[in-house]
C-alpha cells in the first residue's frame, strides 16, 4: 500500500482548523483523539497475549528481547529495552533496542537509514542473533523497509518475530510470526505518528515486556521484586515492598534486605517463610526464582 493511502497518513476531520483554535480547544481536540488509543490497543489483546507467551518462552530459554525500528518507533523500542534493566534487574544485554541509523539517530534524524532493509540485517548480525532471541519490529506505518529487513533476517535465523504497527494488514505483520495492529486512525497533525500511534506503540511494548517479566517471576503479587536498589530511592522502595508483602516492620525489612545481599525476592522468601539465606536461595533455584511458586510449596 502506498504511503498516502495509509490511515496514519490521512487528514483528521476533527483537527482541520487546529491552527486557528484557542489553546483550550487545541488541547481538547488532541485529547479527544487520545481517547481512542486505548480501544485500538485493546482490540489487539489476543495478539499481545500471544506475543507475551512466545517472548516469555524464548526469554526463559536464554534469549534476548531485541527491538528494531526507525524514528519514533525505534526510540520507543530503545526506551522499553533500557527501562527493563533497573525495573526488573535484568542484564543490559538481555534487552536491546536498535534504531535505523545507529545510536546517533536516537537524537538526530539520519535521513535514508530507514529505507535500507539490509541495514537491519547487518545490525542484527552484529548482535549474533540466534533462534533463542525475540525480534520485535515496530513501525506505525507498518511498511518501514529497515524493519522488514530485520524481521526477514530474524526469521531466516529462526528467532521469534513480532510486528507492532498502527494500520491493518501491515507489511511488517506479513513478515512476522505475530502481528499486532492497533489502528489509531489519522493523527491530529497529519502524519505525525509520534502522537496517537506512538502512544499506542508505547502501551503495547509496555504490556509485552511487563508480561514477559511477570512470567519470569520478577513480580510477586503486583510488586517488582527484582528491582535493583542502586540508589537511596530504590533502597527505600525495596524496603517498602518487603515490609508491605511480608507484614514486617520497615526496620526488619531493611535488615533482611541486607542479609539477602539486597535481593528483594530472596528477602521476601526469607522474611515470609522465616528461612536463612541459603535455604531461601535453594528453594528459589528449585522454582526458577519464582517467589509465588516457592511460597505456594511452603504452604
Amino acid at each position: 500500500m502506498s504511503l498516502e493511502n495509509l490511515t496514519t497518513e490521512q487528514r483528521n476531520r476533527n483537527s482541520m482548523h487546529i491552527d486557528t483554535m484557542s489553546t483550550l480547544e487545541m488541547v481538547k481536540t488532541i485529547n479527544q483523539g487520545n481517547e481512542k488509543v486505548a480501544a485500538a490497543v485493546e482490540s489487539q489483546n489476543e495478539a499481545i497475549a500471544g506475543a507475551i507467551d512466545v517472548g516469555s518462552k524464548h526469554y526463559h530459554n536464554g534469549g534476548r528481547l531485541i527491538y528494531i525500528g526507525a524514528g519514533t518507533s525505534g526510540r520507543l523500542g530503545i526506551l522499553d529495552a533500557v527501562e527493563l534493566v533497573p525495573t526488573y534487574g535484568i542484564e543490559p544485554e538481555r534487552a536491546i533496542g536498535l534504531i535505523a541509523g545507529g545510536k546517533q539517530a536516537m537524537y538526530l534524524a539520519v535521513e535514508g537509514a530507514e529505507d535500507d532493509p539490509q541495514l537491519a540485517a547487518s545490525d542484527l548480525e552484529k548482535l549474533n542473533l540466534t533462534q533463542k532471541d525475540v525480534v520485535i519490529g515496530i513501525a506505525a506505518s507498518g511498511r518501514t523497509p529497515y524493519v522488514i529487513g530485520g524481521l526477514d533476517y530474524a526469521k531466516k535465523v529462526g528467532a521469534a518475530t513480532i510486528a507492532v504497527a498502527c494500520v491493518k494488514n501491515s507489511l511488517i505483520g506479513q513478515h512476522a510470526e505475530i502481528a499486532i495492529e492497533a489502528v489509531t486512525g489519522p493523527e491530529v497533525i497529519t502524519g505525525s505518528t509520534r502522537m496517537k500511534a506512538g502512544t499506542a506503540q508505547k502501551m503495547i511494548l509496555n504490556t509485552i515486556s511487563t508480561g514477559i517479566m511477570i512470567k519470569q517471576g520478577k513480580v510477586y503479587q503486583n510488586v517488582m521484586i527484582d528491582v535493583l536498589p542502586t540508589n537511596e530511592k530504590l533502597v527505600a522502595r525495596a524496603v517498602r515492598i518487603i515490609s508491605t508483602v511480608t507484614d514486617v516492620s520497615a526496620e526488619q525489612a531493611k535488615d533482611v534486605l541486607e542479609k539477602a545481599d539486597k535481593n528483594v525476592g530472596l528477602a521476601i522468601v526469607m522474611a515470609k517463610a522465616k528461612l536463612d539465606k541459603d535455604q531461601a536461595k535453594a528453594l528459589l533455584a528449585k522454582h526458577g526464582n519464582n517467589v509465588s511458586d516457592v511460597l505456594q510449596e511452603l504452604k
